[in-house]
Order: structure tokens, then C-alpha cells, then sequence
């Protein structure tokens, strides 16, 4: 019987290996794409500044354009005012000439305006650049080693299983249903040592006849409050 519970203890660690491993499978794939979407949040950022710095290199340059073409309709306005004959014609001149003041002194206010977000596009491209590159090239061996390791996950899954299988084969099948049913049951620890007399499981104390049965070894022993699987260590 100690050779069966050993084997239990063998096919435990076993089970507890893969456990790690399946975890392995959730959130290796989650640093992956947390460390993408850093990086691709960082080429949204940059492009939507590229494409902000040339919408408004475009608009500075149709507004000045427009301010150079008031500028001339402007001169020709003042050079009418050298012939105009009557008060009509004036008033009206004067209105378009006031007009045209306005809309330039307007465009020109647009045009300072422009420039600042200009600049600013132009510091933020530089800086998100350079944190860009910066966190490419630390972040490069990180995501090939977890890329490699995600690739191997189910080579050594598969391993794993098969050494589960292989054991299994050994173990008295009363015993395996046993420890399948309180692994289900308690979530994974289903063989557990003695720890100073008491249950390495829950921890309540074991009478001492019971301890020496345990010692021996001649049959399989559960825990009265945990119902998990109690084996002697060298410990004790």
C-alpha cells in the first residue's frame, strides 16, 4: 500500500504541474497582448498626429492663401477709394474694406492658432517616436520568450498527460477514484502529509493511535474533517 500512495503523491505533483501549465495557456496569451496593445496603442497616438499635422499643415496653407487673396482685394478696395464719387459708393467700399479687415485679422488668428497645434504635433511625434523605439526594443526578447514558451505549452502538456496516463496504470483503481473524487472535490490537494500531528490539509489534529496507522502504511487513511488522503513523512 505505501507504493500506492506514493504513486498518488507522484500522480498529484503531476496534476499539479499541469494545472500550472493549462494557467500557463490564459495568461501567457494576456502578457502577450497587453505588451501588443501597449505598443499599438502608442502607432494609434503617433499616427493620429501625423495625420493631425498634415490636416493642418494643409489648412494653414489655405488659409494663408486666402489671407493673400483678401490682402489684394483689400489694396484694390483702397485704391477705389481714390476715384469713388458719391456717399453710396463709400459707404459701401468702406463696408467691404472693414469686411475684408475682419476676415484677415480672423485668418490670421487661425493661422497662430494652427502653427501652435503644428508645433505641438511636432513635439508629440518626436517624443512618441523615440518611446516607441525604445519600448520595441525592450519589449522584443520579452515577447519572443513568451512566444516560444506559448509554443511549447502543449508539447509539454501532452508530456505531462502521458506520464499521467502511464501512471495511472499502476495505481489500484479503488485508490485512483478516491483521489480523483477529493482532488474534484477540494480542488487539487487530495494526498496531504501529517504536520505536527495534525491534517496537512485543514490542519486538525490526529489521535495518535491513528498516527501510527498512518506511519504503517498498510491501507489508505483519510482525514475526518477534510477527507483528503493522509501520508507519513519522514518529518514527523
Amino acid at each position: 500500500m505505501k507504493e500506492v500512495l506514493n504513486a498518488l503523491l507522484d500522480l498529484q505533483d503531476i496534476d499539479e504541474q499541469l494545472g500550472e501549465l493549462e494557467r500557463s495557456k490564459v495568461y501567457l496569451p494576456e502578457m502577450i497582448e497587453n505588451i501588443t496593445k501597449e505598443m499599438k496603442t502608442l502607432e494609434e497616438k503617433l499616427q493620429e498626429n501625423k495625420e493631425k499635422l498634415v490636416e493642418s499643415k494643409k489648412k494653414q496653407k489655405q488659409i494663408e492663401l486666402d489671407v493673400e487673396e483678401d490682402r489684394l482685394k483689400l489694396a484694390k478696395y483702397q485704391d477705389q477709394m481714390k476715384v469713388i464719387k458719391t456717399n453710396k459708393e463709400y459707404d459701401a467700399l468702406v463696408g467691404e474694406i472693414d469686411s475684408k479687415k475682419q476676415k484677415i485679422g480672423d485668418n490670421e488668428d487661425e493661422i497662430l492658432k494652427l502653427m501652435g497645434i503644428i508645433d505641438e504635433c511636432n513635439e508629440n511625434i518626436s517624443e512618441l517616436e523615440l518611446k516607441l523605439k525604445e519600448i520595441r526594443k525592450t519589449n522584443k526578447t520579452h515577447l519572443d520568450n513568451l512566444r516560444n514558451e506559448l509554443a511549447s505549452l502543449e508539447s509539454k502538456i501532452a508530456d505531462k498527460q502521458e506520464q499521467r496516463r502511464g501512471l495511472t496504470k499502476t495505481i489500484d483503481r479503488k485508490a485512483l477514484i478516491l483521489y480523483e473524487r477529493i482532488r474534484k472535490g477540494k480542488g487539487g490537494m487530495a494526498v496531504v502529509p501529517l504536520r505536527k500531528k495534525a491534517c496537512g490539509g485543514c490542519f486538525k489534529h490526529i489521535p495518535p493511535q491513528m498516527i501510527q496507522q498512518i506511519r504503517r502504511g498498510d491501507r489508505i487513511y483519510t482525514c475526518d474533517s477534510c477527507g483528503r488522503i493522509l501520508i507519513w513523512v519522514n518529518e514527523e
